[in-house]
């Protein structure tokens, strides 16, 4: 595929794999992207996942029509781009390896290779040459592994991003949804964490011109380079990207799921929007997903052995290890004989950065009943303000 006259995409689409990184679902496949500059001297940027290695090789050797390439970029050790190194070194034992020095530890923890292959090891701010084509590399640290780097080519102005701005989803597939949404959730399920460290990369680009976004995952971004920078910027800086309120809840025989629900429509009647998700059924990655996305959080469950129930803890837990923040969040909990939850809650929550827990929060004891109505309309009230 042309990107332009001399750089094509020479990537490949996963239809057979029903998990990325062994927990995120993909239900419309995922792509491994790989790219090829054509000039006095070649450059591929990364390979590909090692189930697909024969298809990459099949499209390289298509856009090199019999020449030798004279360098491999390697943006990201992480298997799905470095797995097919091994068999293309077989092939093309002459090509120099560019990468930074944490690239080259990692290359030797995955392949016990006897052979020394040419390395080139660059660091922030060099530039390799192909003839019209200069690559800027610039690092870009846990973003979302140590080694990662990234590199801008100045005659065509193209941003090579690794794994930023990718997306969930095999290029041969047309999203409905467009862009966003599987970005998002690919951005806070692999990057979320590290905010600041998108911010440091953010700031590194932006007196740069950007005419193309290639990344290691989605489609080449072409066009209104500044809104996917933006989404970026929205989303490594921890702000809500829109009003809203996620609720996410656990329910044992469907008593918490009635009372969320009643709150759901009176919420959405009075104007809010309101994504809810079962813990316990749903996809989780979709709930941490719409938790950044609003600014306005509920966690109902019920109370599980003096604690809260699995998926809910595994739910908060997900929050925190990705540095959730500058939220409002209100908490409903159930029990029969001594209700936990909203302690057990609280104390997970603790050390939260900027997080606003409402003062109207709501005890069920097993079912909703007609003294739980003004608690519970409070809690609408302060959750609509």
């Amino acid at each position: 595929m042309k990107i332009t006259d001399s750089i094509k995409y020479i990537g490949v689409n996963d239809h057979t794999s029903d998990l990325f990184e062994g927990q995120y679902i993909i239900p419309n496949g995922m792509a491994y992207n790989s790219y090829i500059i054509l000039d006095d001297k070649i450059a591929i940027c990364d390979s590909v996942d090692d189930g697909f290695t024969t298809e990459w090789l099949n499209n390289l050797e298509k856009e090199l029509n019999g020449k030798k390439p004279d360098y491999l970029i390697i943006h990201h050790m992480e298997c799905d781009h470095s797995g097919s190194l091994k068999t293309f070194l077989d092939k093309y034992p002459e090509t120099i390896l560019v990468g930074n020095n944490q690239t080259f530890n990692f290359f030797n923890n995955f392949f016990d290779i006897n052979k020394e292959y040419e390395k080139l090891i660059v660091k922030e701010g060099d530039i390799l040459d192909l003839g019209k084509h200069k690559l800027h590399f610039i690092m870009a640290p846990m973003v979302h592994w140590p080694e990662v780097m990234m590199s801008y080519e100045e005659n065509e102005k193209v941003l090579f991003s690794a794994d930023a701005f990718g997306k969930f989803g095999a290029n041969d597939v047309v999203d409905p949804e467009g862009w966003d949404c599987e970005a998002r959730r690919y951005y806070f399920g692999i990057c979320g964490k590290y905010g600041s460290q998108v911010q440091n990369v953010l700031n590194k680009l932006k007196d740069k011109e950007v005419n193309y976004i290639c990344s290691l995952h989605g489609p080449v971004l072409d066009d209104n380079i500044s809104y996917y920078l933006n989404k970026y910027d929205i989303w490594s800086s921890y702000k809500a990207e829109d009003k809203g309120i996620t609720i996410a809840y656990t329910s044992v025989y469907g008593h918490t799921k009635k009372v969320v629900l009643d709150l759901a429509n009176k919420l959405e009647t009075l104007g809010n929007h309101v994504s809810i998700f079962d813990l316990a059924r749903d996809d989780q990655a979709e709930a941490i997903e719409d938790a950044f996305r609003y600014d306005k959080l509920v966690l109902a469950t019920t109370t599980y052995n003096t604690d809260i129930f699995p998926p809910m803890r595994s739910f908060i837990t997900t929050l925190k290890e990705h540095n959730y923040q500058n939220r409002k969040i209100a908490l409903i909990e159930n029990g029969t004989w001594s209700p936990m939850a909203i302690k057990v809650m609280k104390e997970m929550l603790e050390g939260l950065k900027d997080i606003d827990i409402l003062e109207n929060n709501l005890t069920i004891k097993s079912s909703f009943k007609s003294e739980d109505e003004d608690k519970l309309n409070k809690l609408i009230e302060e959750l609509n303000c």
